[in-house]
C-alpha cells in the first residue's frame, strides 16, 4: 500500500496554487494512478511525490509560470467583463419586433401551440378557444409571443456559464415582456406579473 504522507492529490495540489495546466506541464504524469479504494468515483485517483511537488516549486520554470497566473487571470476576468457589457448594450439596443395579429389569430396560434407542446384542450370546437378561461387564454397568448421571439436569445451566445449570463438572461426576458406588452395592452398584467415571479 501506499504511504499517503509522503503523497499529495491532485486536488491537494491545487491548493498549493497550481492550475491544471501547471500541473500538466510541470509535473507530467501522476507517480500513482489509479481507482480509490475507499470509494468510487469516475475519476483517477492521481497521487503525486510530496517530495517532487516541492523540488518543481523551486524551480525558476514554477515561479515565471505562478507569476503569470495572476496576469492571465486578471486577464480573463477584463475580457468577460469586456463580453458581458458588450452583451448587455447588445440586449438594450436591439429592437424587440413582436408580430402584429388580429385578436381571434393570436388566440387561434396560442391554443394550437398549447396543443402542440402536448396541453390538453378543456373542450370547445372550431379554433379549440372556446370554453377556456380567459385567464389561461391570456396566459397561452403570452407563452406563445415569448416562444415566438425566442429568437431573440442568440444575444446571450458567448455567455455560456460566464460572468453576467444571468443578468443578461433577466434583462432579455424583461424586454420582450416589455415589448408584448407595447403590441398587445391587454395582455400587459400578464407580462408585468411574469416579469416580478421570474425577476
Amino acid at each position: 500500500m501506499t504511504d499517503r504522507t509522503t503523497y499529495v492529490t491532485f486536488a491537494g495540489v491545487r491548493r498549493r496554487g497550481w492550475t491544471d495546466s501547471m500541473v500538466r506541464d510541470l509535473l507530467g504524469t501522476p507517480d500513482v494512478q489509479g481507482r480509490d479504494p475507499r470509494r468510487w468515483s469516475l475519476a483517477p485517483l492521481r497521487l503525486y511525490l510530496l517530495a517532487r511537488v516541492e523540488t518543481v516549486e523551486r524551480t525558476p520554470e514554477f515561479a515565471e509560470t505562478s507569476a503569470l497566473c495572476p496576469a492571465r487571470s486578471s486577464a480573463a476576468t477584463a475580457y468577460a467583463q469586456r463580453r458581458r457589457g458588450a452583451v448587455l448594450a447588445a440586449i438594450r439596443a436591439e429592437p424587440i419586433e413582436v408580430p402584429r395579429l388580429p385578436g381571434p389569430e393570436l388566440e387561434r396560434r396560442a391554443v394550437r401551440h398549447r396543443q402542440l407542446l402536448g396541453a390538453r384542450r378543456p373542450g370547445g370546437a372550431g379554433d379549440g378557444s372556446a370554453g377556456v378561461p380567459v385567464g389561461a387564454l391570456v396566459r397561452w397568448q403570452v407563452t406563445y409571443l415569448r416562444h415566438v421571439l425566442s429568437r431573440y436569445e442568440v444575444l446571450l451566445d458567448g455567455l455560456y456559464g460566464e460572468t453576467g449570463r444571468g443578468e443578461a438572461e433577466r434583462l432579455l426576458r424583461r424586454r420582450v415582456y416589455e415589448a408584448i406588452a407595447a403590441a398587445y395592452p391587454a395582455l400587459a398584467d400578464e407580462c408585468r406579473r411574469r416579469m416580478a415571479v421570474e425577476g
